[in-house]
């Protein structure tokens, strides 16, 4: 299996580097690793704690114990690594670091150079991605490694028959926080049991974000005090239901923020609708922002401060691999709405639960949605205090896992 696994890497890595020349984020994964142990060496001889995400999603997740960690254990250089460009390219001048960088790819050569450069004392996972050279070099070394707002499912290979090679790897860890008691019962039941239930830690982000969010001073002449609609992250088949709420209600205002944000997509979807429309790139003091009806976010990492100024949200995805974050828009009291695949998010089962958001499967069913809401402003207030409460109810996770850390 290890034979199997260390081949599989060397594909892997050898198939995004083929790709390079046709597809951008395989370029920017090639061309980001260029240099990197050199870049590395910045840490050697220091006292290094290593904070590791997949991608942006689970670095914004793990950025409270980040930040909570350079409080409390000031003497450790930080290192943050990403193996996506999407994460990388986005963070790669957050100030809270010392270093960061992509990821070596997990072949044992590297791992045996990148141990000895960085040789971390405290190295942190967040949620996901067991690289199983890394976590056992770092076992045999005696790095305190943890594992942070991780959710286990019965379908995972970890238990599966022909699973053990990552039973190993995730028998590494020092101690692995989880979000809820189903994930512990399964890391029992295969003999993992330095488990602590501490939940998630976007809430302790996304209440961060609410508490301090930008004020944005164009999305204010936007709104002018009318109703507005926000969808966020939104792909094509979100888009086609959302071209007729924008057509059937004339007196609400629409900010939609695609999650690709290609000006000819963005072209393409303003031609479709109907009604005046601008994109934020493009905005002057002289864009008519007060007679605008919908307001397109075409540039990353505002989408978190916009909710704020929304009545209603609805979150993309959920009619492809399944929706993105729901707690930004909830933790500003928006009621919500997303597509039907969201079974593998917890928190979206349970807002559903709640009555703070729902699932639609079609455009009948978004309007049918958003009219009772939109006739009925105690509804409205009613559903969104129940998402707003949600993540108040939630938060604290941080605090425990930087307990246990820095201990």
């Amino acid at each position: 299996m290890k034979l199997l696994y260390n081949c599989g890497i060397r594909l892997m890595d050898a198939g995004i580097r083929c790709a390079a020349p046709f597809n951008d984020k395989a370029r920017l994964w090639k061309e980001g690793r260029r240099g990197l142990f050199e870049k590395l060496e910045s840490l050697e001889s220091q006292r290094v704690a290593w904070f590791h995400a997949a991608s942006l999603g689970e670095f914004e997740q793990g950025r409270p114990v980040i930040e909570a960690f350079r409080e409390r254990c000031p003497e450790y250089k930080i290192l943050v690594t990403f193996f996506s460009p999407s994460g990388y390219e986005i963070r790669k001048n957050y100030s809270g670091a010392d270093c960061i960088c992509y990821l070596p790819v997990d072949t044992p050569k590297n791992v045996r150079r990148f141990m000895q450069l960085v040789r971390p004392e405290i190295a942190v996972f967040i949620k996901y991605e067991f690289w199983y050279n890394y976590l056992t070099a770092m076992q045999k070394a005696g790095t305190r490694l943890y594992l942070i707002s991780a959710i286990f499912r019965q379908d995972q290979i970890f238990f599966k028959p022909h699973g053990g090679l990552f039973r190993q790897a995730l028998s590494a860890f020092t101690h692995l926080f989880v979000q809820d008691d189903s994930s512990k019962r399964l890391l029992h039941e295969i003999g993992i049991d330095r488990v602590s239930i501490a939940g998630d830690t976007r809430f302790d982000r996304v209440y961060t974000i609410a508490s301090s969010a930008k004020n944005l001073p164009e999305i204010e002449r936007f709104a002018q005090n009318a109703p507005v609609f926000i969808a966020g992250s939104t792909w094509p088949p979100d888009e086609e239901l959302l071209l007729t709420l924008i057509d059937r209600y004339q007196a609400v205002k629409f900010i939609i923020a695609p999650h690709e944000i290609h000006p000819s997509r963005i072209e393409k979807l303003r031609a479709a609708i109907r009604r005046p429309s601008l994109r934020y790139t493009e905005l002057t003091p002289e864009s008519d922002l007060e007679h605008a009806e919908v307001l397109f976010i075409d540039t990353i990492g505002l989408l978190s401060s916009v909710y704020r100024y929304g009545t209603w949200g609805y979150i993309g995805g959920g009619f492809g691999a399944g929706i993105h974050n729901t707690l930004e828009a909830a933790t500003f009291g928006l009621p919500l709405a997303f597509g039907p695949r969201y079974e593998a998010f917890k928190e979206a089962k349970e807002l559903i639960a709640a009555g703070g958001a729902h699932s639609i499967s079609n455009a009948d069913e978004l309007i049918q949605w958003f009219d009772s809401l939109f006739q009925s402003p105690d509804t409205t207030q009613r559903s969104g205090n129940i998402c707003k409460q949600y993540v108040l109810n939630h938060k604290g996770a941080t605090q425990q896992i930087i307990d246990e850390i820095c201990r």
